[in-house]
């Protein structure tokens, strides 16, 4: 898979890095010693942060930032990672999925970007583009319906849309039949040591819970 950072993203975010772990996997509809890590973030964060202060989080600051840049209220509209790590907060439990996506939420609460789980075998063509999406672009996120994506960062393949840091799309999405995932990174803080360690930290889950060699991982900016 290549991916391409659209010029769109380079004038509001031009230090942004991007990381693309691909890897063949098993999933399962539950894990629980993934689940036991999962709960002992949430214990972690539920000591350190507050509603407020997590949108100082650096991956959540600068992602909320180019929100605001592209015309898109982050409030109205949050980044998953934010959507996710709030949740804790509030004492309330994340929604258990299967293990691919829980995968993928604890990876993101754990370094705060907001990142795309995908089946790869669903995308069409070779080459993913990262742009802005634009006023009455057709995109259905998933567990969502059809939401407006006028303003957020978006994941074209030759299809259309198949990500945003709010919500992934219905199309694309990652299933128990999945056998080869590529994950995002959106590191919008242009920090790419964080993004680095980020995506080595999906390798290691992935060889932990999904019967995975960890796969590969390349940077892109």
């Amino acid at each position: 898979m290549k991916v391409i950072v659209s010029q769109e993203i380079e004038a509001v975010c031009p230090g942004f890095v991007g990381a693309c772990v691909e890897a063949d996997v098993v999933n399962t509809s539950y894990s629980e010693g993934l689940w036991k890590e999962i709960e002992l973030m949430g214990e972690r964060f539920r000591q350190e942060l507050t509603t407020e202060t997590l949108k100082e989080l650096p991956g959540i600051a600068a992602t909320r930032r180019v929100y605001r840049a592209c015309g898109k209220d982050p409030s109205r509209y949050r980044p998953a990672s934010e959507q996710l790590i709030r949740r804790m907060l509030q004492g309330k439990e994340l929604y258990q999925r299967d293990t691919l996506v829980d995968l993928v939420n604890l990876a993101s609460i754990a370094y705060g970007y907001s990142i795309g789980g995908f089946d790869a075998s669903k995308f069409v063509g070779d080459t993913l583009t990262l742009g802005v999406g634009c006023a009455g672009e057709p995109y259905e996120g998933i567990g969502r319906g059809i939401i407006n994506i006028e303003g957020l960062p978006v994941y074209r393949d030759q299809q259309g849309g198949v990500g945003t840091p709010t919500s992934d799309n219905e199309r694309t999405k990652m299933e128990l039949s999945t056998r080869r995932l590529c994950v995002l990174i959106n590191g919008y803080d242009g920090n790419e040591e964080r993004v680095r360690a980020n995506a080595e930290f999906i390798q290691e889950l992935l060889r932990k819970y999904c019967s995975s060699d960890g796969g590969h991982y390349f940077i892109y900016q």
